[in-house]
C-alpha cells in the first residue's frame, strides 16, 4: 500500500498542479501564489477523498486505512516540500493535514456512486476553491469550471490510476 500511496500521491500532485495552471491561463486570477496552493490543497483534498471512496469497494478495512493515511502523509511532504521553495523553512504539514482531515469528515457526507463522485462532492470541491480564490467577478464561474470541466479528469486520472496499481500490484 506504501508504493501504491506514493504514486498516487504523484499523481494527484501534478494533476492538481496541472489544473491550478489550467484555471489560470483560462483566465481566473490568483492574488499570490498562497492562493494558488490554497487551490491544490483543496484539488488534493478532493483526490484523497476520491482514493478513500474508490479504497471502499476494493480493499479490506485495514489496507484501505493504511493506503489513504500513507496518502495523506505522502501528499503532506509534497505540501512540506514545495512551501519550503516558496516560502522558505516552515511547518507546512500541521495545517495541511488538518484540512485534509477537515475535507474527509465533510466529503464523507458527499454521494459517490459507481466510482464516480455525485452532483454534491463535485459541487463542494467548486465551492471550496471559489472560497479559497475569491467571489470576484473574473472567479464566480470557477465553480462551473470545476464542476463540467476540471473534476470530471481529474477523477479519470485517478480513477484509472488507482485501478491500473491494483490490478498490477
Amino acid at each position: 500500500m506504501e508504493n501504491h500511496a506514493s504514486a498516487l500521491a504523484f499523481i494527484s500532485w501534478s494533476a492538481s498542479l496541472e489544473t491550478a495552471r489550467k484555471l489560470h491561463g483560462d483566465g481566473y486570477e490568483y492574488e499570490s501564489d498562497y492562493q494558488r496552493i490554497g487551490v491544490i490543497n483543496e484539488l488534493l483534498a478532493f483526490s484523497l477523498h476520491l482514493c478513500d471512496r474508490l479504497a471502499f469497494d476494493r480493499l479490506d478495512e485495514a489496507q484501505r486505512k493504511n493506503l489513504v493515511n500513507a496518502l495523506g502523509d505522502r501528499l503532506a511532504e509534497h505540501m512540506q516540500e514545495n512551501l519550503e521553495q516558496i516560502a522558505g523553512p516552515g511547518r507546512y504539514k500541521p495545517p495541511f493535514i488538518a484540512l485534509l482531515n477537515r475535507r474527509m469528515a465533510d466529503y464523507a457526507q458527499t454521494q459517490f456512486s459507481d466510482g464516480e463522485p455525485g452532483f454534491d462532492f463535485i459541487r463542494y470541491l467548486g465551492s471550496s476553491v471559489l472560497e479559497v480564490m475569491g467571489d470576484t467577478q473574473t472567479n464566480r464561474w470557477v465553480i462551473d469550471q470545476i464542476m463540467s470541466v476540471e473534476a470530471p479528469v481529474i477523477t479519470e486520472k485517478i480513477r484509472t490510476s488507482f485501478e491500473n496499481l491494483l490490478d498490477t500490484g
